[in-house]
């Protein structure tokens, strides 16, 4: 039997909360916890640490209402205007809270994480993936940056709206409400656009997708000619998705020694034109990204493991195989 109030890990890959890399993970928290009822734990990496497959940290965060908080190297007892302590996934699961947490909640990620090409690239389904393995339920949950800056009128009706499908899949998951079997499932990706369609009284459309099987090029940048210049060596932290300038960003170098004989030297600057403004007709209808794209909710229904090709095609046994 389902429980209607789930003891609930939330983590994300974009750090504590912070109103430029992390705005949004306090809200949701907040809508969890106050709206649904659920007891939340919440387990953070300590700074950004987005478009890695998973991040560890040792410290712990103490929020406050206004979204600031404190750093502390050990757990201590909360102190008034503090909501929760922070550290992340698999040592939450494992070391932190064994035993205790029946569902994972991964985000709510800056940026979307529709595609192959960001699914796969994406700290945030990563996290949600690494719980899946440990045998817990797990949502990886992404707020799609489509209006720069994104209004903040715009982010409780989000909250609302992801709580609404997290508590969902929650009471629903495998049952054949969802149209799936018991055991099928091992995560759900779910992106919502921030668009203003949140602020009307109708709800954006929400589609079950699949991945739109899609493939990037170049992520890097050969910048050894802008070695002396430390200011040209930056990256934007929070992604090809983020609503944040790079250029207001602290800078930091690559790579404070001068590159060897060949110059290379290279930076973060993904070309990622084609993926955030793809052509129409490159999208297939009923992929996460054609969602997307026409401004609904893709929920995405997955399993922690590789695809598997078709076997029909094949030669059953491996007659010609040369080792």
């Amino acid at each position: 039997m389902i429980n209607p109030t789930p003891t609930v890990l939330l983590t994300n890959d974009d750090g504590p909360p912070d109103p430029r890399e992390s705005p949004y993970v306090l809200g949701l928290y907040r809508q969890l916890t106050e709206v649904l009822g659920w007891n939340v734990k919440v387990v953070l990496p300590s700074a950004q640490k987005s478009w890695i497959g998973e991040a560890t940290a040792g410290k712990y965060f103490y929020p406050k209402e206004d979204g600031k908080g404190e750093l502390s190297p050990k757990s201590r007892p909360l102190q008034p205007g503090e909501l929760t302590p922070a550290t992340c996934a698999n040592v939450a699961l494992h070391n932190l809270y064994p035993g205790q947490i029946d569902l994972v909640i991964s985000g709510p990620n800056l940026g979307r994480n529709t595609s192959a090409a960001f699914a796969l690239s994406s700290g945030t389904i990563g996290a949600a993936l690494s719980s899946s393995l440990s045998k817990v339920r797990s949502i990886a949950l992404s707020y799609g940056t489509v209006v720069h800056p994104t209004p903040k009128t715009y982010f409780q009706p989000a909250h609302v709206l992801g709580a609404r499908i997290l508590q969902h899949l929650w009471q629903n998951w495998g049952s054949d409400e969802l149209g799936l079997k018991a055991g099928e499932v091992d995560l759900y990706n779910v992106n919502i656009p921030l668009i203003e369609g949140l602020l009307s009284q109708e709800d954006l459309k929400i589609y079950w997708t699949n991945i739109w099987r899609n493939s990037y090029g170049r992520l890097f940048k050969n910048v050894a000619s802008d070695s002396k210049s430390p200011d040209k060596l930056v990256i934007n932290p929070a992604g090809p998705d983020s609503s944040v300038d790079p250029q207001t960003q602290p800078r930091q170098r690559l790579d404070p020694v001068a590159p060897p004989e060949g110059d290379l030297l290279f930076k973060w600057a993904p070309d990622m034109g084609n993926l955030i403004q793809p052509s129409p007709n490159d999208l297939p209808v009923g992929s996460d990204g054609w969602a997307i794209h026409n401004g609904w909710v893709s929920v995405t229904p997955l399993r922690a493991s590789f695809a598997e090709a078709p076997l029909l095609a094949y030669d059953p046994i491996l007659r010609n195989l040369k080792l």
